[in-house]
């Protein structure tokens, strides 16, 4: 039986690649045997599914762990080629020491949301996801001694990286391939047409004609927001916009302002976010941030970083928003003291099973749905575990298997003793305090975007805020995500939003 992919080993890397036009029926569930650390390259519209989870859609740079022999599979075709990366490292203990490893390399591969941040983080994660809110709420109410900078998330495609290659001096463009253990970087038009093709294809081309004499020194990174073909003249509620829509999210931009004219003369448009600096590929480190002075103007490129332009002004919390934020942070610091310490090392020191619960919490985002009751909510989560492990245990035809399933459920679940089972529903309310917050703050950090957000429905347009932010606290350059997941999730996977590659 053939496979509905194609393979290119290197070491113990491999690149895979899924046509658009595979069939469903191909993509089966299926189990691997051995650990597995996937990264997608690139690909629209692909779902994918763990067992007994919620299927949910692939995004470029996302990072999963699979643990061997357990169920999975590419849930839906999309409408172009996926490409994923996949590692069995066999010198990783932990999908958390893979990541320190990858965060040690300086790749920005992984952000993690702020309320998630207690469940990987243990104390000091906790701690600091109330920090970062507080700075942000200091910084917002005028606050300039605040320690964080913001930068917006764009909803673009595709990543794009761009630079010089410190090795030969050649300008280059490339998409997450960069950081292969064999780099795959493009030197020429030719290049990108040996190795992509269709839509990607010609983006990649337009990048590379119009970066290459822009006078970029590092290697940044960004995401295409535009290339000419993409911009359309549309009205919305009655004002005529220019707009364009790399994925779910659409952008406008009123057709008189000096932006749209701006826009309509560019070839590309691009959004940077990150700068690599290092000898070559492999040792690179990533900064959030991008020094665009440097750069040429071109009429035929329009690009900015992603950095919030502005943090006064309309920027400033009320009074009143300002004392809710306070409460819920006063909230989420009682609440934190009231948890015994030794389960947040638990989960901080066991990272699949932080997985594990975070995947559990998803099967809500994913519905559009808040923690409700956070003991129905550890209930609930205990009882999925149970659930998990009767189906391995009925996949398995031997005594012996059995017996393994049953001993692995036996040593997981001590995890949820009566103690912990309190110590949880405390986390999950802490959780809930931060993410009270947190929806403040992005309600008044959404309202300084310099374009307008919708969704396209089969009704017509609806307001929407930006994909998100991301908070970076000056001292450490850690970030984390700050996204409202009930809209996001509600976007993603409501069949009434049209995405960009469904038009």
């Amino acid at each position: 039986m053939s496979k509905p992919y194609t393979d290119k080993t290197n070491g113990r890397f491999k690149t895979r690649t899924f046509e658009s036009n595979t069939d469903s029926h191909e993509l089966v569930w299926h189990r691997d045997k051995a650990d597995r650390v996937i990264t997608v390259l690139e690909g629209n519209g692909w779902m994918f599914q763990m067992d007994n989870s919620i299927p949910y859609e692939l995004e470029e740079g996302d990072v999963l762990n699979i643990s061997k022999m357990e169920y999975h599979r590419i849930y839906k075709a999309g409408s172009t080629n996926l490409v994923i990366e996949i590692e069995e490292p066999k010198n990783v203990k932990s999908f958390s020491d893979y990541l320190s490893e990858a965060s040690k390399a300086g790749k920005n591969t992984h952000m993690t949301h702020i309320e998630d941040r207690v469940i990987y983080g243990g104390v000091k994660g906790a701690r600091e996801s109330i920090f970062a809110l507080r700075s942000l709420r200091d910084m917002l109410a005028g606050n300039s001694n605040s320690s964080t900078d913001v930068t917006v998330k764009w909803d673009g495609a595709p990543a794009v990286f761009a630079g010089i290659d410190p090795m030969d001096g050649q300008f280059f463009v490339a998409k997450k391939g960069i950081f292969n253990k064999d780099p795959k970087v493009y030197k020429s038009e030719a290049d990108v047409r040996a190795d992509t093709s269709g839509d990607l294809a010609e983006k990649l081309v337009i990048a590379f004609n119009e970066l290459k004499d822009l006078g970029i020194k590092d290697v940044i990174q960004g995401d295409v927001m535009f290339t000419k073909g993409d911009l359309n003249s549309e009205s919305i509620d009655g004002e005529k916009m220019i707009t364009f829509q790399p994925n779910t999210i659409v952008y406008a931009v009123p057709a008189k302002s000096d932006l749209a004219k701006t826009m309509l003369k560019a070839n590309l448009g691009v959004v940077w976010h990150t700068t690599y600096k290092g000898k070559d590929f492999a040792s690179m480190k990533a900064s959030f941030g991008v020094n665009l002075k440097g750069l040429k103007k071109k009429p035929s490129v329009w690009y900015q970083d992603a950095d919030l332009q502005d943090l006064s002004g309309t920027a400033t919390l009320t009074k009143v928003d300002t004392d809710e934020v306070t409460a819920a942070l006063s909230k989420a610091g009682k609440i934190f003291q009231k948890i015994k310490s030794t389960t947040l090392s638990e989960l901080e020191n066991n990272p699949n099973l932080a997985i594990k619960i975070e995947t559990f919490n998803n099967t809500l985002v994913r519905k559009g749905e808040r923690i409700a009751s956070t003991t129905k909510h550890v209930q609930d989560l205990i009882k999925w575990f149970n659930d998990k492990y009767k189906k391995e245990y009925e996949k398995r035809s031997s005594e012996k298997g059995k017996a393994a399933v049953l001993q692995k459920q036996e040593d997981e679940m001590k995890f949820f003793s009566k103690e912990n089972k309190k110590n949880l529903d405390l986390m999950f309310q802490l959780m809930n305090a931060i993410v009270d917050a947190k929806l403040i703050i992005i309600n008044k950090l959404d309202k300084l975007k310099e374009i307008d957000t919708f969704v396209r429905t089969r009704n017509g347009f609806k307001v929407t805020g930006s994909e998100g932010f991301v908070a970076i606290d000056r001292a450490t350059s850690g970030a984390v995500k700050l996204v409202d997941r009930m809209e996001f999730s509600m976007n993603n996977f409501s069949k009434d939003v049209i995405k960009g590659w469904e038009r």
